[in-house]
């Protein structure tokens, strides 16, 4: 599937910055023609091979630019229910690195330097979102001790609380991504997305970017899921409890019963910079802005600011010495 300028036959992207299909060719704006490819190796567009990777969704040609969307891998069971389009673009995200990261004096100079920003991709990562209702159901005791004093007396006493709670609690949207290649710690510090911006899926969202469909099914993942919430349903429940001195559990139950699971493309922004060998990802939440990464150390930097600092500190030593001889 390729979205095609109906102005100058260009390939049509989505634009997080206009909200809109976009014709970066001509600057048509909703300008795009759906022209299906079918199940095919090569671009719709020149016919160069295409590079398609065991889970891609979209993939981009290497040799005009074109982003083509896989029809088989956005029909049927691999059709996604919900997506939350991207609301940074590009642009904005290599701003949100640079200011995430330019008080680091020892970052490598070739941070986000032009050259290596070939490696920023906007890429829709699938996550399965859960929705449960939690019951819980406790009882325990609980104690308040109050202390005074009268004249030259101390005072204690200590009452006694049969302690029951019956809660019911509905869980929405609890996420769970399901790429192989997305760490699962990383992804879970994206969040929070704001998903009252979910849209139904359509797919003139994932062109300009790059897709994955879901590589694992909804019921292997749930335990990230179900922990998730198990996790938050026994804080909730503990808010509940505060205000005793002592409180022994006696019973305590959070029974989770799923209710609903989506299939969700969610928005993320990866830079992959490389230095000596090895990889350094960075991510950007491309809806929230949210930034995640930590920058390799340039020895070189670090060398210049050591000689820096002690040649500072040898004027300043002369300086004091110049002084004491003159008195």
């Amino acid at each position: 599937m390729l979205f095609r300028c109906e102005n100058c036959g260009g390939n049509v992207i989505y634009s997080p910055e206009k909200g809109k299909m976009y014709c970066p060719h001509c600057d048509g704006i909703d300008s795009g023609k759906i022209e299906g490819t079918g199940i095919r190796t090569e671009c719709v567009n020149c016919g160069a091979p295409l590079e398609i990777k065991e889970y891609n969704s979209t993939c981009r040609c290497g040799y005009c630019g074109s982003y083509i969307i896989l029809d088989e891998r956005v029909e049927g069971e691999y059709k996604p229910h919900l997506v939350l389009p991207f609301k940074i673009g590009r642009k904005y995200a290599v701003e949100l690195l640079k200011n995430e990261f330019k008080s680091r004096i020892f970052t490598p100079g070739t941070f986000l330097e032009e050259s290596t920003l070939e490696e920023m991709k906007g890429m829709y990562v699938p996550f399965w979102l859960y929705d449960y209702k939690a019951d819980i159901d406790y009882s325990g005791k609980g104690t308040k001790v109050r202390v005074w004093s009268s004249g030259n007396t101390e005072y204690t006493e200590t009452s006694y609380f049969r302690v029951k709670r019956n809660m019911g609690i509905d869980f929405r949207k609890v996420p769970a991504d399901a790429s192989i290649e997305m760490p699962d710690d990383v992804m879970d510090l994206m969040e929070p997305f704001e998903y009252n911006a979910l849209e139904e899926f359509q797919e003139k969202y994932l062109s300009g970017f790059y897709g994955e469909i879901y590589n694992e099914g909804a019921d292997k993942l749930e335990e990230r899921a179900y922990g998730k919430v198990q996790k938050d349903a026994d804080s909730l429940l503990m808010e509940t409890l505060g205000g005793y001195t002592s409180l022994v559990p006696e019973h305590k139950n959070i029974r989770l019963d799923r209710k609903d699971v989506s299939y969700t493309l969610l928005p993320v922004w990866r830079y992959l910079y490389k230095y000596q060998g090895k990889d350094y990802p960075f991510y950007v939440n491309g809806q929230t802005g949210k930034v995640i990464g930590a920058t390799p150390v340039s020895r070189k930097k670090v060398i210049v600011y050591s000689g820096t600092v002690l040649a500072a500190v040898w004027t300043a030593l002369a300086f004091f010495i110049g002084i004491l001889e003159i008195l």
